[in-house]
């Protein structure tokens, strides 16, 4: 694998774990649009320039099935093609760029409250 290289499966263990984010019947199979815009905000994809949350929620309706709520890892995929020369204008490696942002990223829990 060449230097600066993202596996796929990377990919699809950090989209895992947003997928089931605030959802305990969640498989991580498929994510709901908040989870998909959590992970755009959180991995940094929305960047208010050139991606914003409206990109990320037009993008998603286009590739989830017509009546899904929810997109699969190939559409999450797909969606993410869409969405990277639109980040990264002009540059060839937008994808792999794209999927540098995300892999290793969690959900982050800001501004949670843990009850006692």
């Amino acid at each position: 694998m060449a230097e600066g290289t993202v596996s796929v499966a990377e990919v699809e263990t950090a989209f895992q774990k947003f997928a089931v984010h605030g959802d305990s019947k969640a498989t991580g199979k498929e994510m709901n649009g908040k989870n998909f815009v959590k992970l755009c905000k959180d991995c940094k994809i929305i960047d208010a320039k050139n991606v914003t949350t409206t990109d990320v929620d037009i993008v998603f309706s286009k590739n989830k099935a017509k009546s899904a709520r929810v997109i699969t890892f190939e559409q999450f995929n797909q969606a993410l093609t869409e969405l990277a020369p639109k980040r990264f204008k002009g540059k060839e490696e937008s994808l792999q760029q794209l999927y540098s942002l995300i892999v290793g990223k969690e959900p982050a829990n800001i501004g949670v409250t843990v009850s006692i």
